[in-house]
């Protein structure tokens, strides 16, 4: 039984944070969920819920300020909330880029910034961010999602140099497709797919494939509790086949890599 660490999880209310939120409560940690709209959160046992929209500043210093008033401290947060989108690199407006971004890795920023004061005056601390398979793996028609997951690797691994000295560690949990709503409603981009029409239409519905035979969010949670209670190690991949990708990754080479990825997706050689 935890020893009422205090937790803090954004994007609770659904998916990978609503899984996680309600293990670690069963598990007797003081949960704290973020949700854009608490009323529409589903009531679990020892998670309280707050307004937290982790692409406004005002927001964040809120919740966070909320969550010290009540605890008086913060042992881990979890950054999980993110939002997806699929299409031509070429087709992705400059604005559809910069909303993802904003969620994706400026909502961990701004999470980041807010809880670091406190963790490193208790000189203790977890962050878990939330990367993907595709932080490592792009995969064709989402570029601008693999980019925002590429993002938050790098930012992780600099930030793990950075509070080790302040004992806060930071982790990244990487799950390959998992079967929730971000995957299954990914929005799409605007433009019209024109040229690319074929190959991302096909594209697309062996991802939809996998996901539908994807694992539930749950086993992304159990990751996320082995990350909290057990021994140190930066990089978590969920489950057989996200380990395999991340070794493969590692030690193929990568013209290999290549045409695998190219096979997978349905693309011609080149």
């Amino acid at each position: 039984m935890a020893q009422q660490k205090v937790v803090v999880i954004t994007g609770a209310s659904s998916g990978i944070g609503e899984a996680t939120a309600r293990l670690l409560g069963q598990r007797g940690y003081r949960v704290y969920g973020g949700a854009r709209d608490p009323s529409r959160a589903k009531q679990i046992s020892g998670v309280k819920f707050g307004a937290l929209d982790v692409t406004s500043d005002e927001s964040v210093a809120s919740f966070v300020a909320w969550v010290l008033a009540e605890t008086g401290k913060i042992d881990v947060l979890v950054n999980n909330a993110g939002v997806s989108l699929v299409g031509p690199v070429e087709n992705t407006s400059v604005n559809e880029a910069a909303k993802l971004f904003d969620v994706n890795v400026f909502g961990p920023l701004r999470m980041i910034r807010a809880v670091l004061p406190s963790m490193r005056n208790a000189r203790s601390g977890l962050i878990i961010n939330i990367s993907s398979v595709l932080g490592f793996l792009p995969a064709p028609f989402m570029g601008l999602y693999a980019s925002s997951k590429h993002a938050i690797e790098g930012l992780s691994e600099s930030l793990d140099h950075e509070v080790r000295d302040f004992n806060v560690r930071v982790v990244l949990v990487e799950p390959t497709f998992t079967n929730t709503n971000l995957d299954v409603n990914a929005a799409t981009t605007e433009a019209p797919l024109g040229v690319y029409a074929r190959q991302a239409e096909a594209t697309t519905k062996t991802v939809l494939a996998q996901i539908k035979s994807a694992p539930s969010p749950t086993i992304v949670a159990d990751k996320i509790l082995a990350a909290i209670e057990g021994p140190y190690k930066m990089r978590q991949p969920v489950g057989g086949q996200a380990t395999l990708l991340s070794r493969l990754r590692r030690f193929m080479p990568a013209k290999a890599v290549d045409s695998s990825l190219r096979k997978t997706f349905g693309f011609g050689k080149g």
